[in-house]
């Protein structure tokens, strides 16, 4: 199965704003067609109660002739005329609409242009009305406008006026309201259609303006690739873009952290290349001697040393090890860390190799806990590397104890003394391991780097590492001292 192919920043931009111009459209569309219904629906009505007044305001030819017992003057029908060129090109029902007309002269009617008057109600209100009629078989709703005029009665020709005679005139116009939709639709046509032809330029100026807007993260991706994280570079964090800023201070985080991991890397070699340089020197002449042996015995001797030397190299490379993890597990958050369970557990640990060496080893801490903020993790790889140099470089019989207390000063003091006699311990003061003058060869090699990673521990833990010559019957003590703000936790 085929890895996806990733897809494009700026065409998935562009079919968003393409998609939100779309739908800006269709809302459009919606809203031209519902305000072209509203404006056709009153210029409908207008054009009804125009067309009445008109009407209205005719002379009462027909009104005169009934006085005299005559029938009214027929009304020719209109001459159908060319529609203007302006109004030819849209919908004749739109703009020019078929208007139907009842005339009534005092509750007599006179004039009816589509013969509707069978199909409508008897008495009809003043006004806007809206009817469902039946035309030739088909119900459909009309628009409908009824007004009515009085004036004064003609006197006969010849003859004297006469007083106190009203005439009324009533007229209904009707409008097919199939044709508010006409106009509608004509309306909303009108507004759309450019700008649905002016959508692929839209389409077009959108998508040149994403590519010119990303132009920006293409430049800075330019920036990263040329990044040398081996040398130290790093991104401007100031950006001519919020958006950008914000992307490059986590790309400079994540730069920095990758620079620590390659420091670390870079010490954990150089400390493998100088601290296996003499061990694996010493194990080339150990073979040698071994191979150029005479006698038996001395092959023996030079096999055996050739096998400690291969021990003591395995320990040195695992304690460079523990250095690098212990680097690399510096930066995790610290938590109240019980500094007697922890060397409860440690010194339970050793007892094994304790019997095995000939050594004695004991616990001197109170039963409350006492709590630092630290690491567990590290706090015990820490106790475990002072307790296994002081097991493995002293002698046979030495006694080896390690302490939890708290001073009259308020500080917290982790130790692990010995009584041994290795060189250069008697008569010592307080210093640091840098000041440290170990003796030459394959033990004091292993203990160099013990401490070395016990020093960085301290560091990151906020702890001081301290060697000094103990309390008798002591002769060497290693301590991890905690300044007095740090207080003991024992629940009183």
């Amino acid at each position: 199965m085929g890895t996806a192919q990733p897809r494009s920043l700026w065409r998935y931009l562009w079919a968003w704003a393409l998609g939100a111009v779309i739908a800006l459209w269709m809302l459009l569309a919606g809203l031209s067609y519902s305000t072209g219904y509203h404006e056709a629906e009153e210029i409908s009505d207008g054009l009804l109660v125009s067309a009445a007044h008109i009407l209205l305001a005719q002379p009462d030819a027909g009104a005169a002739r009934m006085t005299e017992g005559q029938p009214p003057v027929p009304v020719p029908p209109a001459q159908t005329a060319a529609l203007p060129a302006a109004l030819s090109e849209h919908p004749s029902h739109a703009y020019a609409p078929d208007l139907h007309v009842l005339i009534w002269q005092e509750d007599r009617l006179v004039w009816d242009s589509h013969s509707m008057h069978g199909h409508l109600p008897l008495n009809m209100a003043l006004g806007h009305q809206t009817l469902r009629i039946t035309v030739q078989g088909e119900t459909q709703e009309w628009r409908g406008y009824v007004a009515e005029s009085k004036t004064a009665r003609l006197p006969p020709s010849g003859g004297e006026a006469r007083s106190g005679g009203v005439s009324v005139r009533r007229v209904a116009v009707f409008l097919d309201p199939t044709r508010r939709e006409a106009l509608a639709a004509d309306i909303a046509e009108h507004i759309l259609l450019p700008a649905l032809l002016f959508l692929p330029l839209v389409a077009l100026i959108l998508a040149s303006a994403v590519r010119r807007g990303l132009l920006p993260l293409q430049r800075l991706s330019g920036k990263i690739s040329a990044l040398d994280v081996d040398a130290g570079q790093s991104l401007v964090p100031q950006q001519p873009y919020q958006e950008l800023g914000v992307t490059v201070q986590a790309i400079n985080h994540l730069v920095q952290r990758l620079q620590e991991q390659i420091a670390r890397e870079r010490r954990f070699a150089a400390d493998v290349a100088h601290e296996l340089r003499t061990p694996l020197t010493a194990l080339v002449l150990q073979a040698r001697l071994a191979r150029d042996a005479a006698l038996p015995s001395d092959q023996g001797k030079a096999l055996q040393a050739l096998e400690q030397g291969a021990l003591q190299a395995g320990r040195i490379l695992s304690q460079l090890l523990d250095l690098a993890r212990a680097q690399s597990l510096s930066e995790e958050q610290s938590e109240p860390v019980d500094l007697c369970a922890l060397a409860r557990g440690v010194v339970a640990d050793h007892v094994a190799l304790a019997y095995e060496l000939g050594q004695d080893i004991a616990l001197e801490a109170p039963t409350d806990a006492m709590t630092v903020p630290g690491q567990s993790t590290l706090l015990a790889l820490a106790l475990r590397n002072l307790v296994d140099n002081a097991l493995r470089h002293n002698p046979t019989g030495t006694y080896v104890e390690v302490r939890v207390a708290q001073d009259a000063q308020g500080q917290v003091c982790m130790s692990v003394s010995d009584d041994g006699h290795a060189e250069g311990s008697d008569d010592v003061t307080a210093e640091s391991p840098n000041t440290e003058k170990p003796e030459v060869g394959a033990a004091q090699i292993g203990l160099g780097i013990g401490l070395t990673l016990v020093e960085r521990i301290a560091q990151s833990q906020g702890a001081q590492l301290m060697r000094d010559a103990g309390t008798a019957p002591f002769g060497k003590r290693y301590a991890l001292v905690w300044p007095a703000v740090t207080n003991r936790t024992d629940g009183t």
